[in-house]
């Protein structure tokens, strides 16, 4: 991603904006991000249920690359059966002030701080 206005723009050949958007610009990654901050850690089964319509493959991938860019940290527990929770890094935490703002904005409404 590259900006033609470079004097006014951060961009150059590695756009730290393009890699945001790369780690949260799905609708899945984002959803996650709201269920983990709103509702603290969750096993596998149970993100799968609170995010209607994503498939087993999809949370999984997803879940994975979270990881990969530091926003999901994976805890699994040595038991039988084997316990996995998932939950949000200090960096994933961090976003939820942004994506707050972002849908007041999108929503054409003022932003309070709240």
């Amino acid at each position: 991603m590259q900006c033609n206005t470079a004097a006014i723009c951060p961009c150059d050949t590695s756009c730290p904006i393009g890699e945001a958007i790369s780690m949260i610009g799905s609708k899945w990654k984002l959803r996650l991000i709201c269920t983990m901050y709103q509702d603290g850690t969750h096993r596998y089964n149970t993100l799968k249920k609170k995010t209607k319509g994503i498939t087993s493959a999809m949370l999984s991938s997803t879940l994975k690359e979270m990881e990969e860019d530091g926003l999901v940290v994976r805890k699994q527990y040595d038991e039988m059966p084997v316990r996995v929770e998932y939950s949000l890094t200090d960096k994933g935490r961090a976003l939820w002030p942004i994506i707050h703002r972002l849908s007041h904005w999108a929503r054409g409404e003022e932003f309070d701080g709240d």
